[in-house]
């Protein structure tokens, strides 16, 4: 067993951790489980807590554009109230219910660029250290996987993937964040739409899906975005002809002619002043404002050459496994200076 780095803001001689999730990808609102490895330092510390915090990377817009920043989702304490001895080593075995709304990392078992980690805070005589990040992988609902498979079968090509800081108004979006996943539209649409973007909102009793097209502009009118919201459930995901179904909301969104389709209410997001989360080792404004339209892709988070139950492939990007110690460098590091 490797031990990670020895926890910094505890001291010299201090315990050092090591979280192993168990192998595999996890859907949203699974369950987690995995060890959280200890080995004792130089002499006896009495562990207060163990808590693991899911952590995403996210990007926020601003009116000088957007920046990325990491960014805590939720947070459980898995243990603690013992007393580690010098040298000793003790396991903590851990299962942990992941938010509905948690974000797809891959599809088709290759990565979309979505960052997301898990990453262990010990507490230790009155003081907290973060261990290094494990990388955390999320596939899709059955529901999600259906509507993305039939979105291949009708044509659309994926784009990219990110996480958007902000709230979509009327819906019931509980997280500080949303995910976006960008579609090139097929050829019947081209005309019509630059590009499809589509968002999950997963909850216990089903999931709200919101749809967005870029339109373009015509001979006498500009281009604006137009939004959607389509309600469905996790049953029965087997029994729909989800290329119809799909195809059915484009056509919905291609034909509205208002900025917003019928039933939408407000503007796409909205970010509240006063609840928008800091952006840890990332210094942003407070001010955020309502935009319908996303730009650029987060870091590795370009995709293309989808096809129905093809593989994605990854262009110009990294996966999430190999750039996830270094997008949240600043932010441990953070970390430790604050110890």
């Amino acid at each position: 067993m490797v031990f990670k780095r020895l926890l910094g803001a505890i001291g010299v001689g201090a315990p050092s951790v090591d979280t192993v999730l168990d192998g595999g990808a996890v859907r949203p609102g699974d369950s987690l489980s995995g060890q959280v490895h200890l080995e004792g330092g130089s002499a006896a510390f009495d562990i207060e807590h163990i808590t693991l915090e899911l952590v995403a990377r996210v990007e926020a817009e601003h009116d000088d554009g957007e920046r990325e920043g990491a960014l805590s989702f939720d947070r459980f304490t898995v243990g603690g109230g013992f007393r580690l001895a010098a040298g000793e080593r003790r396991s903590v075995p851990f299962t942990v219910r992941l938010p509905w709304e948690t974000p797809v990392t891959e599809l088709y078992g290759q990565p979309l660029g979505i960052v997301l980690g898990v990453r262990t805070e010990l507490a230790v005589a009155g003081a907290k250290d973060k261990g290094d990040l494990d990388p955390l992988r999320i596939e899709p609902l059955p529901v999600q996987e259906a509507i993305l498979e039939a979105l291949g079968q009708l044509g659309y090509g994926f784009r990219s993937a990110d996480l958007e800081l902000g709230h979509i108004r009327g819906t019931g979006q509980t997280l500080p964040f949303y995910q976006e996943i960008e579609l090139t539209p097929p050829p019947q649409y081209a005309h019509a739409v630059n590009e499809i973007e589509v968002t999950f909102l997963a909850t216990p009793g089903g999931m709200e899906v919101v749809l967005e097209a870029d339109k373009r502009g015509g001979l006498f009118s500009g281009g604006h975005d137009v939004v959607n919201r389509f309600t469905v459930g996790h049953d029965g995901v087997e029994h729909i002809d989800w290329n119809a179904q799909v195809d059915s909301w484009v056509r919905q969104l291609v034909d509205s002619r208002g900025p917003h389709a019928a039933g939408h209410a407000g503007p796409y997001a909205s970010h509240d002043d006063h609840a928008a989360p800091h952006f840890a080792g990332h210094h942003h404004d407070s001010h955020h404002h309502d935009s319908g339209h996303r730009s650029g892709p987060s870091t590795g988070a370009v995709v293309a050459g989808v096809a129905a139950g093809a593989a994605v492939g990854v262009v110009g990007g990294f996966v999430a496994a190999e750039v996830i110690d270094e997008v949240f460098d600043d932010d441990e590091d953070e970390g430790d200076d604050e110890g």
